[in-house]
């Protein structure tokens, strides 16, 4: 037992193994006490449409407007030229993911029809975007006098004042800085 206590003296006194040492626990304390904490960011993709701007939407009106009311389209093909693809998608922790899809035609360069998935008011995409719970109800905070009868009644202010405290005395501190 001695050697071992004088080879772990030894070791100590180095200072690099001490610093060595102290970092070792140091970060094994650390990790004793936190629990893992995964954080995973929200996630949005692509262009949310709202039932707002679809109902905006009429039969002829030219592609700039369309582009002025819902956006730039995040899906145009070369290969289909007179659609236009809107998606949105959104990836929150704790929550289930949401996609939408929504589908814009064209023929001769004006609107010809729309199509895609049921699409949210934008207060409704809103509430499903706030995950602060809602407050309670607070219970009513009155008392009847059938309550308040079953307390004891306290004093009045004087029969307060009347009782054996005595007033404290009148305290005078030294100045902080001497007189000049």
């Amino acid at each position: 037992m001695f050697e071992f206590c004088r080879n772990a003296l030894y070791f100590l006194r180095q200072p690099r193994r001490l610093v060595a040492v102290f970092g070792v626990a140091g970060v094994l304390g650390l990790m004793a006490c936190s629990t893992p904490v995964i954080y995973k960011p929200e996630v949005v993709q692509g262009n949310f449409v709202s039932r707002e701007q679809v109902q905006a939407l009429r039969p002829g009106m030219p592609r700039q407007t369309v582009r002025d009311v819902l956006g730039t389209p995040l899906v145009t093909s070369l290969f289909h030229a007179d659609r236009w693809d809107y998606a949105f998608t959104i990836r929150r922790q704790g929550t289930e993911p949401q996609q939408r899809r929504f589908s814009v035609f064209f023929k001769n360069n004006v609107l010809e029809r729309v199509e895609g998935d049921a699409l949210p008011t934008e207060a409704e995409f809103a509430a499903q975007l706030d995950s602060r719970r809602s407050p309670t109800k607070l219970p009513e905070l009155k008392a009847t006098e059938s309550d308040l009868a079953k307390f004891p009644a306290k004093p009045h202010a004087a029969a307060a004042a009347s009782s054996s405290v005595a007033p404290m005395p009148s305290v005078t501190y030294p100045p902080l800085e001497p007189a000049r």
